[in-house]
């Protein structure tokens, strides 16, 4: 009998029976399916509402770094992510700041952006004026969408109108400019954007077609610096090297791929942990590196005055502390309590903070011994564990296998082999 993923009424079934059709469509095991419906601390039934035709629950390791002082408070930082040693290299590069006192970070106000696309305007320039000429009106109409938003603080503060060419000819492009306080912001703001839609279409004589927020969030920035003792980095050359690291980077997109990536395993991480967007923050951050026509380095290095390592990092910043996951995931929640902050412009400092932190750890590695000494030991472990080994053997078998420097399956599959017969 044929087999067809069209599975009509899917998403109406309970998450044992989706199992079930699961199991029986690719032939799972028992064991497998039971896997499947370990709920965790994200129970199922919350899973079940947060998204569509759940069928059970990825686990994330989520650890703490430690030693961060940012803007002199004491936090310890949870962070979500599979990949090895990120969190360590975090931690360490937080340590490293405390003798200049840690990081100082700030964000600017959490405007976010909501994009309304005309088209067919037969005179842009005219209906351009014609739009700001009713701003009021459109931002009146705006905030009324939202009054809760408007009782915190927040609401629509702003309104430009900008012409630009693309391949269908002149389009208008009206944005509301939307303080979101303490909200990552996306379904007010686009609850504003819908709003406001006809009266711009009237207003302009053209047609409406996209009414959505922007997740370049330029209006919505984060930033971090510290400085770096020579003798913690492990002298001048580490210093210099990391320096002409950051140069490679700034002028080579292909290098600098990789190094905002490494400013991403921080940020992300935190990002995740706290149940914010990470696509949105990733789309971002890589739009804003390249906001110049060129793809740069979002931070700078540089030597100071004593020869010290100083560094910047600066970047959109759109996350949250109320609705979405950080709101129904328990776990988020958790990670924000850790925290110890009581808003998104403290959460999006510490972020900032952290990207900071992570790009150092991996520059230095770079710099000083190559970015595989210290994550050979943590991926071997995985290695290990992937190959089936248990308990004590876990250890033996990847110490064994970075001394030789052969950090590969077979290899790991041998030792698991040798070691069990002896």
């Amino acid at each position: 009998m044929n087999k067809s993923s069209e599975l009509s009424g899917f998403y109406k079934l309970a998450v044992a029976d989706r199992v079930k059709l699961l199991k029986e469509f690719i032939g799972l095991n028992e064991e497998e399916a039971m896997l499947l419906q370990k709920p965790g601390a994200l129970g199922l039934d919350v899973a079940n509402r947060m998204v569509e035709n759940v069928i059970g629950v990825l686990p994330v390791p989520m650890g703490l770094a430690v030693n961060f002082q940012i803007n002199g408070k004491e936090i310890l930082v949870p962070m979500a992510i599979e990949e090895p040693s990120v969190i360590a290299a975090a931690s360490n590069a937080a340590k490293m700041s405390r003798p200049k006192g840690g990081f100082s970070a700030t964000t600017t106000d959490p405007i976010m952006i909501g994009q309304i696309q005309v088209v067919g305007v037969k005179d842009p320039n005219r209906a351009r004026f014609e739009i700001l000429a009713q701003k009021a009106d459109i931002l009146k109409h705006a905030n009324a969408q939202d009054p809760v938003l408007i009782s915190l603080g927040g609401g629509a503060r702003d309104l430009e109108v900008r012409i630009i060419e693309t391949l269908q000819g002149q389009m208008v492009i009206a944005e509301l400019l939307v303080d979101c306080r303490d909200a990552m912001g996306a379904n007010a703001v686009n609850t504003m954007a819908e709003a406001v839609a006809p009266l711009i279409e009237k207003i302009s004589g053209g047609h409406v077609y996209l009414r959505i927020i922007s997740n370049l969030a330029v209006k919505r920035l984060a930033r971090a610096r510290a400085t770096f003792t020579k003798e913690a980095l492990g002298g001048e050359e580490v210093v210099q090297g990391i320096v002409n690291a950051y140069a490679f980077a700034a002028a080579d997109p292909f290098r600098c791929a990789t190094h905002n990536k490494g400013i991403m395993n921080g940020v992300t991480a935190v990002v995740l942990a706290t149940g914010n967007d990470t696509r949105a923050i990733e789309a971002g951050a890589h739009s804003y590196a390249a906001r110049s026509g060129h793809y740069s380095s979002l931070s700078t290095w540089e030597k100071d005055s004593n020869g010290d390592l100083a560094g910047t990092l600066e970047m959109p910043m759109a996350v949250g502390i109320v609705g979405g996951a950080t709101a129904s995931n328990p776990i988020a929640k958790l990670a924000v309590k850790i925290l110890g902050i009581k808003t998104a412009r403290e959460l999006a400092e510490v972020i900032v903070s952290v990207g900071l932190a992570q790009n150092l750890a991996a520059l230095r590695a770079l710099a000083a011994e190559g970015i595989q000494r210290g994550h050979m030991s943590l991926h071997a472990r995985n290695v290990a564990i992937s190959v089936g080994a248990k308990g004590d053997l876990i250890e033996r078998i990847s110490a064994q296998m970075v001394s030789e420097r052969k950090v590969r399956v077979d290899r790991a599959k041998e030792l698991l082999e040798e070691f069990t017969r002896a």
